[in-house]
């Protein structure tokens, strides 16, 4: 057969085609694309955001013989270059060029302070880069002293700012060390550091602040600090005598990752840590430090939700987008009926009229899945295989179904099929297959929520199939139960005077073909985009919570010193400021042991008032001394607590979490009047008031608001991908669903227009063909509606611990969802009118149409 002059005559149909089969490979494949480079910022957010300590990979080996030292920077260089020689190949472009060694001693008492005051020695490579020194000089090379009639080695080190006034250093002391082998320091500068938050100090935190560590069972407390040393100071110092630790700090490049590669990161840590045990000598064994693995695998948890959402939901898109090219492709054959009916009849081959058919749709097909395919790269973001899989299955899928339809369609020359007179009666393997359908989904349902997500880390292949299998099985039980209602109304409208109720339910009962592929693309269409609404809703409203638990007031103001008293009257003077509630914590002793816990003293009745409308509350606290405890001390019933005084408090009540403040632990929550002198050092903020100007009224504290961390907690690119990916699938699907109603009015136009006819010509009106046309229509749309937005609301609570979206809401449990039914009553809404506008405009073009034309001579013998 001649396809260009069949395409010309049914060009209408072939654009419609086009356009379908182009959205939905665009669809298919931009979208996994740009999920995927949203999956690779939010790992390199990830990376860059840890502290540098848990990604970088550091090599660490302590040397316990003189033949181990390392006299010279030299020595560390061909060291790291070694190291840097057995990265493995899938760690090597992660590790940037500039990384810097370290030599440090550990637990280097000074003596006579009875083992409460460390000071250790510290080696930097780059300290010069990374340090200012504010008093003093920069230290020199080392030289002996006498001690106990010995000579001693003697350090000119460098102390931090800080430690001058926690452990009484001054500048010129000089402090012995050990208590054997004997060291001596004197401190002749003070230094800090050129960009305090730069990431590199998270590797020498020893060196930028002093530690205060409480050993278990004791009530002092035991102050240690890392001074620094000189390059010079290296040849003096051994691994012999001291706690000696050398380190070499390769960085890691987190721009340079990419979530496809996380699996081989993790196997490369693994490698390099197995190759750096085999470098281990008799008296130094190598070992490798990073917290690299639980940063990666936090985030391919995070990442396996993400993935099975949004697979899941492309899964839907893709469904539905086949099922409308297929309603496409039908409308395409049907137009092409009496063609090729009349070409069988005239002796054409089955095979000729099948290829005509795929020929025909392959026209339309073909461009637009390379046209889909090709806008998709467009979209920025790596080539994953479904990128190319996904436009492939649909040109193939459309296709074979031209096709295959047409050719069961003309299997047998001048075969007439009359689907209007009687619905056709499935048979017993489809019924079985359809309920052994039925019978695994809703199996799958209840073992998914009985086992939860599979063990094995990646995507659990069973939480795709029991949603898919869902859907599919609300959709065949929608399919073969909707026309027994509809039955039920033929017979009480047969009742009625009136003709065309019981015209119109009928055609709607019996129009099995016409009716069931709809359903099949309309209820997955609303199914999954409801879903996507409930899921978002509850998204949202869980991270707006998690906002509140993490501050605990419109604005929190946490200062490590007391807040003068004019400094809050400023702040309550201040424009936009409602209410100011002040607070004081600290860590408490409980009892006359050692026992601590977190401890908040304020106004709980004023903070409640400030929390007003919010979605977080505090239980009442009696006026006294009681005191509202964490889980742990519940049972306590009556506290001694230590705090600038001795107080009894009485255990009011336990809750589970102080917003903006404590949510595990042993912490207390006091009366703010207990306290002797309340010495304030938090501040709870309501008001229309910017964070920047109360961080300028109090530039000691640190400033924390609602607004900052929900804008935070969104701004996470997993969660900004997760998000997008509901709002894009939703709008598609919404469209699609659309477009399904209109095609399925077009599909069914010629049968029902020949219909009309026939009853105009025995007195049909134009308001009651109206009437006809909307009540075969709308029983399929409404009750298909109901059922899809019932299984969307369902699929969450179906769906139970497999979906984890705390990753994405604040580390919050998404759960409890109570949607907003806008979204959905919107769509449903917009598909019944749709389908009344369908049915007045399919009316009103039907009444320029000749009778005569509609009706074939056969139809009235």
């Amino acid at each position: 057969m001649r396809i260009a002059l069949l395409a010309r005559a049914h060009a209408g149909a072939l654009v419609v085609l086009f356009v379908l089969t182009a959205l939905a490979c665009l669809l298919v494949s931009g979208l996994p694309r740009a999920t995927q480079a949203a999956f690779d910022r939010a790992l390199q957010r990830a990376l860059i955001s840890a502290p540098a300590v848990r990604t970088d990979l550091t090599v660490a080996g302590e040397s316990r013989s003189p033949r181990e030292d390392l006299h010279e920077p030299a020595a560390f260089a061909e060291r790291e270059r070694r190291w840097r020689a057995l990265l493995p190949a899938t760690l090597r472009p992660l590790v940037a060029p500039a990384g810097h060694m370290s030599a440090k001693t550990s637990l280097t008492p000074v003596t006579g302070t009875g083992g409460h005051t460390y000071i250790n020695l510290g080696w930097l490579s780059d300290a010069d880069r990374r340090v200012d020194w504010v008093a003093g000089r920069a230290p020199g090379a080392p030289s002996t002293t006498r001690f106990q009639g010995q000579r001693i080695p003697l350090f000119e080190v460098g102390v931090v700012e800080e430690a001058l006034d926690q452990m009484n250093l001054r500048l010129g002391d000089t402090r012995t060390l050990g208590e054997s082998d004997f060291a001596a320091v004197r401190i002749v500068g003070v230094f800090r550091a050129k960009d305090p938050a730069d990431r590199y100090w998270t590797h020498n935190t020893d060196i930028l602040h002093v530690t205060k560590l409480q050993p278990p069972g004791k009530l002092d407390f035991e102050f240690h600090t890392t001074t620094l040393i000189p390059d010079a100071a290296l040849a003096a110092l051994s691994g012999e005598s001291r706690n000696l630790t050398y380190r070499w700090v390769l960085p890691l490049n987190g721009q340079a990752a990419s979530a496809l590669a996380v699996p081989g990161i993790g196997a490369g840590v693994a490698e390099l840590e197995r190759v750096l045990t085999l470098q281990a000598t008799a008296s130094t064994p190598y070992r490798l430090e990073t917290g690299l693995p639980k940063v990666l695998g936090d985030f391919t948890a995070g990442l396996a939700t993400a993935q099975t959402v949004m697979y899941l939901l492309l899964a839907g898109l893709l469904a539905v987008a086949l099922g409308v090219i297929v309603l496409g492709v039908r409308l395409l054959t049907d137009r092409l009926d009496q063609t090729l009916a009349l070409a069988r009849a005239r002796g054409g081959s089955l095979r000729q009229v099948a290829g005509t058919g795929a020929a025909l749709t392959a026209a339309a097909v073909v461009p637009a899945a390379l046209a889909g395919y090709a806008l998709a790269f467009l979209v920025p973001g790596p080539v994953l295989p479904l990128a190319h899989l996904g436009p492939a299955f649909v040109l193939v899928a459309g296709v074979g179904f031209g096709a295959a339809r047409v050719a069961l369609a003309h299997r047998t020359p001048l075969h007439e099929r009359r689907d209007d007179v009687a619905a056709a009666r499935p048979s017993a393997r489809r019924i079985t297959v359809e309920a052994l359908v039925v019978v695994l989904a809703l199996t799958g349902a209840y073992l998914l929520r009985a086992r939860g997500l599979s063990a094995q880390a990646g995507l659990d292949p069973f939480l795709l199939l029991v949603p898919i299998a869902l859907t599919l099985a609300a959709a065949l039980v929608t399919v073969r139960c909707y026309p027994y209602p509809l039955r039920l109304l033929v017979r009480l409208a047969a009742r009625g005077r009136g003709a065309v109720p019981f015209l119109g339910l009928t055609r709607a009962a019996r129009a099995r073909a016409a009716g069931g592929l709809p359903v099949l693309i309309l209820l997955p269409a609303l199914a999954v985009s409801v879903f996507a609404a409930v899921i978002s809703d509850g998204i949202t409203g869980t991270q707006r919570l998690a906002s509140w638990q993490q501050v605990g007031a419109p604005i929190k103001v946490t200062s490590t010193i007391e807040i003068p008293a004019a400094t809050i009257d400023r702040i309550r003077a201040t424009p936009g400021v409602e209410q100011v509630v002040t607070a004081q914590t600290a860590r408490v002793q409980l009892g006359y042991s050692s026992e601590r816990a977190e401890a908040i003293a304020v106004d709980v009745a004023q903070w409640r008032r400030l929390l007003a409308g919010a979605p977080i509350g505090l239980p009442e606290l009696p006026g006294g001394p009681s005191a509202l405890v964490s889980p742990e001390l519940r049972d306590r019933g009556t506290l001694d607590i230590g705090w600038q005084s001795r107080i009894k408090a009485k255990v009011a009540g336990a809750i589970d979490a102080v917003p903006g403040f404590y949510r595990t632990g042993k912490f207390v929550v006091l009366p703010q009047d207990v306290l002797t002198r309340p010495a304030v050092n938090t501040l709870l903020i309501k008001g229309d008031v910017a964070p920047g100007e109360v961080a300028r009224l109090v530039p000691s504290a640190t400033v924390e608001s609602q607004e900052g961390a929900l804008a935070a907690i969104q701004g996470d690119p997993l969660t900004g991908a997760v998000r997008t990916t509901l709002v894009v699938v939703t709008v598609a699907l919404a469209l699609y669903a659309l477009v399904a109603v209109i095609l399925s009015l077009v599909v069914g136009a010629a049968d029902r227009a020949r219909a009309v006819a026939f009853l105009r010509t025995l007195g049909l009106s134009d308001r009651q063909a109206q009437r006809l046309t909307m009540l075969e229509v709308l029983p399929m749309v409404l009750v298909t509606a109901l059922v899809g937005f019932g299984l969307g609301l369902a699929l969450p609570a179906a769906l139970g611990p497999g979906v984890d979206l705390s990753a994405y809401a604040g580390d919050l449990p998404v759960g409890g969802y109570s949607p907003d039914l806008l979204t959905p009553g919107a769509l449903a809404a917009g598909l019944a009118l749709v389908a009344v506008l369908g049915a007045y405009a399919h009316t009103a073009l039907d009444r320029r149409r000749d009778l005569g034309g509609a009706l074939r001579a056969g139809d009235l013998s």
